[in-house]
């Protein structure tokens, strides 16, 4: 009983998780800004 040295949470998921969620956020953000500069070209 006293040699067990078990963690109760192991974050490694989560985080893991989390940073492809934010990766995928960004990319988004990234291309939905590039669609719309790029329709908003106006020659004169």
């Amino acid at each position: 009983m006293f040699g067990l040295n078990l963690p109760l949470v192991s974050w490694t998921n989560g985080t893991i998780m989390i940073g492809v969620f934010a990766l995928v956020v960004i990319g988004l953000v990234v291309a939905l800004l590039l669609l719309v500069n790029s329709g908003s070209k106006k020659s004169k």
